[in-house]
This record gives C-alpha cells, sequence and structure tokens, in this order.
C-alpha cells in the first residue's frame, strides 16, 4: 500500500496550507467587523444622528440633545438662516433671541430697526439708552418735559409720585397755591405732613380750634399723656371730679404702685371698704 494513502486513511489531522490559513483569518476579521458595524448602528449616538440630521450652518450641542446654529446665523424651524443686523445695531453673537441689540440711543422698532431715542428739552437719556426722562424742575406731559411753575411759599418735591411740590413749613395747599396756616394762640406748628397741622402747648389742651389753659386742682401736677384732663393727683392723693382728694388708708392696707389706689395688705382682703384677715 502506498505510505501517503495510508497516512490519510489512518485519521491523522491534515495541515492546513499558507492559502487556506489566510482565508480562515479574513473570514474571522470579516465577522469581526460586521459584529462592530452592527453594534455602533443600534448606538444610541448612530440613532440620534440618523433621526436629528443637522442642517447647513449648525453643529452639534456640547452638551445635550440636537443642534445649534453657529454664530452669525439664528434657528428658525429646522434651518439655520443669516442674521442680519440693522443699521445703528450690533451683534449679539447669542444663539437665541434677535442675534441683535440696537446701540446706545437706540430703541428696536418692530423687531425690524433700531430709532433714534429723541430726548426733548428739559430732558436726558435712561442709562439704559432706551428711554429719556425730565430733569428735576419738569414734568412729562406726552412727548415733552415742561418746567414746573412753583407758586409762592413752595418748593419742588423729591417724591415724584406725590404732588411736584409742596409748600413751605407754615403754609398748606389750598388749590394751586399755598395759603398760610393759622395757628392759634398758645399753639405751635407739627413737624409731621398729616392730621392737623398745629398742636396746643404744655399746659393747654385743644377745644373748638383754640387752646384753653388746663386747670391744675390742689395736689395735682400736670402730665403729657394725650388723654384725660391733663392732669394727674398726687401720691396720697385720687382724682374726684376736678380735684384731689386726700386717702384715707384704712387698717391694714398701702398705697399702691401708682399711689393714687390703695390695696390690703398680704394676708388681707378687700371687703367693704376694709381689709379683713383671709379665714
Amino acid at each position: 500500500m502506498h505510505p501517503k494513502r495510508f497516512a490519510r486513511s489512518s485519521g491523522m489531522p491534515r495541515r492546513r496550507s499558507s492559502a487556506e490559513h489566510r482565508l480562515a483569518l479574513s473570514y474571522r476579521d470579516l465577522i469581526a467587523l460586521t459584529f462592530a458595524i452592527l453594534i455602533a448602528a443600534t448606538s444610541p449616538l448612530s440613532a440620534q444622528s440618523q433621526a436629528v440630521p443637522i442642517p447647513a450652518n449648525a453643529q452639534a450641542k456640547s452638551y445635550g440633545d440636537g443642534w445649534e446654529c453657529v454664530r452669525g446665523f439664528h434657528r428658525d424651524g429646522d434651518a439655520c438662516l443669516a442674521i442680519i443686523v440693522p443699521e445703528n445695531a450690533y451683534a449679539t453673537n447669542l444663539s437665541y433671541g434677535s442675534g441683535w441689540e440696537c446701540l446706545h440711543g437706540f430703541r428696536e422698532v418692530d423687531d425690524m430697526s433700531c430709532r433714534e431715542v429723541v430726548v426733548p428739552d428739559g430732558g436726558y437719556l435712561d442709562p439704559s439708552g432706551k428711554s429719556w426722562s425730565c430733569l428735576r424742575g419738569y414734568m412729562e406731559v406726552d412727548d415733552l418735559c415742561l418746567e414746573i411753575v412753583l407758586p409762592p411759599n413752595a418748593y419742588l418735591a423729591d417724591n415724584s409720585f406725590q404732588s411736584v411740590w409742596l409748600c413751605d413749613r407754615g403754609f398748606e395747599v389750598d388749590g394751586d397755591t399755598c395759603a398760610a396756616i393759622a395757628v392759634p394762640e398758645n399753639a405751635f406748628l407739627k413737624g409731621s405732613s398729616y392730621g392737623q397741622p398745629w398742636t396746643c402747648e404744655r399746659g393747654y389742651f385743644e377745644r373748638d380750634g383754640t387752646c384753653q389753659a388746663i386747670v391744675v386742682p390742689e395736689n395735682a401736677y400736670l402730665n403729657d399723656a394725650s388723654y384725660g384732663p391733663g392732669w394727674t393727683c398726687n401720691r396720697g392723693f385720687a382724682a374726684s371730679g376736678e380735684s384731689c382728694a386726700k386717702i384715707d388708708l384704712p387698717e391694714n392696707a398701702h398705697l399702691d404702685r401708682s399711689g393714687n389706689r390703695w390695696e390690703c395688705h398680704r394676708n388681707f382682703q378687700r371687703a367693704r371698704g376694709r381689709c379683713v384677715l383671709n379665714d
């Protein structure tokens, strides 16, 4: 029997040729490449790029999903249109908004152009550069700043939410003028701008637009309370009508903190004007 034929029939493995080896490697590489392509095709990034096409003059966002227009363009639906900067404006280089802003001293009109802010006489351009306000001593009327005419005995007000002028001390507003305040005898002007403009001096009380003297009875003194008769009894005396009567202390009693009433000592209680021992 031929030796080579005997070797094949005996079951011994046959050594591959170099051509067969290269063919097997190529086949494995092809399978690996196909598998990698399938993984890339099913990845979120690939799905996103296929689902959201990026239009001209746009780029993928640096973070998150989607795309944004490049500088000099603004988004309009699914497209990026060139930003047209009108006269007297400048490009903001922002991806949102109109992409431009009016120069200082101009304001936007109909989202299309920039119109100069016309400042009337007696006015000034606001720091924003988009509007104007009137100078002190002027008031806004339509598109003008009119000078404020002060009546005699008046001055410009600092609070623009109230009247544009106020009356000097000793005067009060009377229509378009400042009238002198009639202060009665024994009274003085108040510092507040509300309520009655004058107050009676100490020792006097108001009655019917005048200041009448407070009559202080014997054994009493003037007080500064805004209520009551204007006087208080001395310690040991109690008010009785228009006078102060001496307090007659019963046994086992003493004057209270006010000094104008009495109370029983401890372990005593008040009963019919006396202090009786507690049972």
